[in-house]
């Protein structure tokens, strides 16, 4: 790594609280040095950018540290009744939710972290993945954004004062996500109403541009909405979920990957080669390709292009993940959640894959901003047994390993790719280390072992299922009817084949016999 790069850095939070790890690499090949000690917290956050690293203690305390100066406290307030907290990209506010109990309560605040004053309040009944945070940021803070009754409400970022200085009428808008960067566009929801479709719109961010959408999608059988903006705000993908699947071919629901264009070329479906749902998607970090996990298992992964053209096949397998390396050499499909945790390293630009390995259990999983290392941890309270954390190279390698009784999270702390050498240089460096094999507790052994790719497992086909009361019951019926249990449980063709090769053999023994006697 260059000396100009930024160092990495994570952020570990278990039963003693939160702590920042260095790196990795780490020091001598040993265990990561702790840069920050424990501190007593119920949660933590950075911001988007990285720069503010958020702490909320015991009694609705909220303790804010500057990441770039050694995390030190920048100011700490108490907030009475904290339900929740969030970040602004940039760190330069931060939102609270408080409980209430009368719309009179304007329960919503946004605090400025660098003089800690409260610039904006209002009401909100509740929260939920849809509607927290309640005020949404571009990437660079110079839009800013809430839902409200039919309505998406427009604030200027610098200064909340004046309230809302636009509103964009939506009739049945339940949400809406606004593009980051730029923060350009914004795209709203409607679900469907009284035999009216469901919709999602795309509308420019500017007053004088907002007469009407500009580009529209509507669909039957939708209840909810997953929206993902590209980098640069020119395309959008819409997975469409409804909670029913007419052709009772999956439990789940039905699930369609719908994709649109800021500038109206393209509004349909994403053409997929295979039926089922949709697992994961995931634009690449300059915003010109995305990525699909989909189908019945095994489950199909795929590269296309912003026109909708499958570029590379990652081929098939339990997988229902995929992280974009945020260099974009590099991709990595996984299966976690109720599979086995199967992961495949593919090189895009060579159309190979690295490596493969297995992650079991594994509830988070994300790149470094280096695109070097690849993260999974096991968290309660998702599991309750097994908490840790594994760190792996580019290839799948693993790279360290270690254990918690309670692990609550790990996060790398967030920083622009951009500040990284390219990812040909990072090979070099990963490929000139020697990598030692760690031991539960992050301890490495002493013999150096050169990085190699792990081969891919062949996916074993599961066996049929028998029911618990069934799996002895040839032993039993051995034991109570004198029969032969081994014999009861071969398959016919295997007693058939059986029966065959004893007659062969006492063919060969009768004509063997008759020859010595001749």
């Amino acid at each position: 790594m260059e000396p100009s790069s930024p160092p990495l850095e994570i952020l570990v939070r278990g039963s003693e609280g939160a702590c920042i790890w260095k790196g990795p690499p780490f020091k001598d090949g040993g265990g990561p040095s702790v840069e920050v000690e424990n501190i007593r917290c119920n949660s933590s956050k950075f911001s988007d950018d990285g720069s503010v690293l958020m702490i909320m203690k015991e009694d609705s305390v909220i303790s804010l540290y500057d990441c770039k100066s050694k995390f030190t406290e920048i100011r700490s307030f108490q907030v009475p009744n904290l339900v929740s907290a969030a970040l602004s990209p940039c760190g330069t506010f931060v939102q609270t939710f408080q409980k209430s109990t009368t719309p009179q309560d304007k329960n919503v605040a946004l605090w400025e972290t660098k003089n800690g004053d409260d610039v904006h309040r209002h009401f909100q009944k509740n929260t939920s993945k849809a509607t927290w945070p309640s005020i949404r940021f571009s990437s660079d803070e110079t839009v800013a954004c809430r839902l409200a009754t039919n309505e998406i409400q427009f604030f200027d970022p610098k200064d909340f004062s004046k309230g809302f200085v636009n509103r964009l009428r939506v009739p049945s808008i339940a949400a809406f996500e606004l593009s980051a960067l730029p923060g350009s566009h914004v795209a709203a929801f409607v679900p469907e109403s009284k035999g009216s479709p469901a919709s999602v719109q795309i509308y420019n961010c500017k007053k004088e541009l907002q007469d009407q959408a500009v580009a529209r999608r509507s669909f039957f059988r939708c209840s909810t909405v997953q929206l993902h903006w590209n980098r640069g705000s020119t395309g959008l993908l819409v997975v469409a979920q409804a909670d029913v699947d007419k052709t009772n071919q999956s439990y789940y629901g039905e699930t369609k990957l719908n994709y649109l264009t800021t500038d109206g070329s393209h509004e349909g479906l994403v053409s997929l080669r295979k039926e089922g749902p949709i697992h994961d998607v995931q634009w690449s970090y300059c915003g010109t390709k995305f990525a699909v996990v989909y189908g019945f298992m095994p489950a199909t992964a795929t590269i296309f292009d912003r026109k909708c053209r499958p570029l590379l096949e990652l081929g098939s397998g339990p997988y229902n993940t995929i992280r974009w390396n945020p260099k974009g050499k590099f991709i990595c499909i996984a299966g976690f959640g109720n599979l086995p945790g199967d992961m495949a390293f593919w090189d895009y630009e060579e159309n190979k894959q690295l490596g493969a390995t297995r992650a079991e259990c594994s509830v988070t999983s994300e790149w470094s901003p280096d695109g070097q290392f690849f993260m999974t941890a096991t968290t309660a309270p998702r599991l309750q047994v097994d908490n840790g954390i594994k760190i792996f190279h580019y290839n799948g390698s693993r790279f360290f390993k270690r254990m918690y009784d309670k692990l609550y999270q790990a996060d790398w702390r967030p920083e622009s790719p951009d500040k990284f050498p390219e990812i040909v240089d990072l090979v070099k460096t990963v490929d000139s280390l020697a990598i030692k094999d760690a031991k539960p507790q992050g301890q490495g052994s002493s013999a150096p072992r050169k990085t190699q790719p792990t081969p891919m497992k062949a996916p074993v086909k599961p066996a049929a299922y028998r029911p618990p009361h069934a799996k002895q019951a040839a032993a039993i019926q051995a034991e109570l009817l004198g029969r032969d249990s081994s014999a009861e449980q071969m398959s016919k063709n295997a007693l058939k084949n059986k029966k065959k090769r004893e007659k062969q053999k006492e063919k060969k023994a009768a004509a063997g016999g008759s020859e010595t006697s001749s």
